[in-house]
């Protein structure tokens, strides 16, 4: 060696230095490890913060996540928090109503909004009345939408807050509500990155972080500023097809690939011992072991026809209307099963989002929970029927709300200021609504939470403190962490 390094000494030698000038690879790295032990070589300091051990900060409630986000914005007062003044004021402007206060400049500080006045000064933005009934459901007598019997079957076993509200009032709201911050704020983790970040394994033959359904160019990733090994791995529900580039080319054998893998991976780690901080290379060496494995651990979970009829009948596999989504649902079950920690389902992707109801509002929403009402209904009777559901927080959510206000002829527009989201499992109490809008929906009133919330409480059941998950440099603010609602954990 042409370097002057003092190899007797018990303090000379620098573990990186070492092993590059070995060659050994990944060898040579589990042994520099075992020589640093023992103080023959020395362990450098590491340049960059290192991530967390993988294990939880306190005991946890929750060991994995369904995370189903309804992209687009879903009516409040169609869902989950009806409002049956919007139907006895139905067609009267908002000054016209007892409730023309919701709109005082004051009352809306949070975020822009354009109050629309005729020549008069006469505000025409009109109540539009509900496009659906509502009933109570279950033992708790919690009053839904009659768009989701199914979900509404399920309620004793739900917490509805009804109290949530955002700051972007454009449809980059999506990326707020995964990450907490606004999209002009810059790009930062989701909460999908921050557990994949805290928690070690459930099975290395499987992602812990993977995402179904199609997500839009201002939302596609996850990990930013934690690194690429942290975006979700997208999964397509086709067991011959789950995930690009998950085939060998050119009709390789097993042990033909065996090979090839092998010698790309000592490359890899020779490569790793001159750049051991590179988060990219890093990423890449984990992402192509992780590839090889799963080959064949997806496909085998993605075969729903190895579950019983009756099982494929109750995620509605058996009617068009139903069955794209219930093979998500059913897909998200088999991969929580097999140890996956964080499943984020995308419903009705694709520009602004299926669910953008600006006008057709009763057409478009009615189609839309005839898609996932049953599926998402059977995700939760399956979950608690198999014992996985006091392990498992399931969520429904959308970046924002709809106004109380009609669109055109028949819609309502972006609402950001109250609009309801639900939790369940993993600790979440059942049969509880927390937290109020106003009597039209308007303004979150009681127990108002900004969206890192429902963050901080999912991150409270799966055993993280946040706080100690900052990385040097990185401050978040104080509304970033936010704070786990409480009220609803059991």
């Amino acid at each position: 060696m042409n370097r002057n390094h003092d190899c007797t000494a018990s303090h000379g030698v620098h573990r990186r230095a070492f092993l590059s000038d070995m060659g050994m690879g990944f060898t040579g790295m589990a042994l520099g490890a075992m020589l640093a032990q023992d103080g023959i070589v020395k362990a450098e300091a590491p340049t960059v913060w290192q991530p967390p051990t993988g294990q939880p900060h306190f005991s946890p409630k929750a060991k994995s996540v369904i995370w189903l986000f309804m992209n687009g914005g879903v009516s409040q007062a169609e869902s989950f928090d009806p409002k049956p003044a919007l139907t006895q004021y139905g067609g009267m402007s908002i000054n016209e109503t007892p409730f023309k206060d919701v709109q005082n400049p004051e009352k809306l500080k949070l975020a822009r909004v354009t109050v629309v006045n005729d020549a008069n000064g006469q505000q025409r933005n009109k109540l539009y009345p509900l496009q659906v009934g509502f009933r109570k459901y279950g033992q708790s007598g919690i009053e839904l939408s009659d768009w989701v019997p199914h979900v509404g079957s399920c309620v004793d076993d739900i917490s509805v807050i009804r109290s949530m509200y955002t700051t972007d009032d454009n449809h980059g709201a999506q990326t707020q509500f995964h990450s907490g911050r606004h999209m002009l704020d810059g790009e930062y983790p989701t909460l999908g990155a921050w557990v994949h970040y805290g928690l070690g394994s459930l099975n290395d033959n499987l992602p812990q972080f993977i995402s179904i359904g199609k997500r839009e160019y201002w939302n596609a990733k996850d990990g930013h500023y934690l690194g690429p090994a942290h975006d979700a791995i997208p999964i397509r529900i086709d067991p011959e097809n789950p995930l690009d580039f998950g085939k060998p080319a050119g009709g390789q054998s097993l042990d033909e690939q065996q090979i090839g893998f092998d010698l790309v991976g000592q490359l890899n780690r020779l490569k790793g011992v001159e750049y051991p901080n590179d988060p990219a290379l890093n990423a890449r060496i984990k992402a192509y072991e992780l590839a090889f494995r799963m080959q064949t651990s997806v496909p085998d979970i993605l075969n729903l026809n190895a579950e019983t009829q009756e099982t494929q009948s109750l995620y509605g596999l058996d009617d068009p209307a139903t069955r794209a989504f219930g093979m998500q649902m059913l897909a998200s079950r088999r991969f929580v099963e097999q140890g996956v920690r964080f499943i984020q389902v995308q419903h009705g992707a694709g520009g602004a989002g299926a669910w953008d109801a600006h006008s057709a509002l009763k057409g478009n929403h009615s189609g839309n929970f005839k898609a996932v009402d049953k599926p998402i209904a059977s995700l939760l009777k399956d979950l608690k029927q198999r014992g996985l559901l006091d392990s498992t927080i399931v969520i429904f959510a959308s970046e924002f709300g709809r106004t109380p206000g009609t669109q055109g002829a028949d819609g309502r527009d972006h609402h950001i200021y109250g609009f309801s989201v639900w939790m369940a499992g993993g600790g979440i109490k059942g049969g509880l609504v927390h937290g109020a809008t106003d009597e039209i929906g308007f303004h979150a009133v009681e127990n108002r939470h900004y969206v890192t919330d429902i963050h901080a409480t999912i991150l409270h059941q799966m055993g993280l403190d946040s706080r100690q998950l900052e990385i040097p440099g990185r401050k978040r603010l104080d509304i970033d962490h936010g704070k786990p609602i409480l009220e609803i954990l059991s």
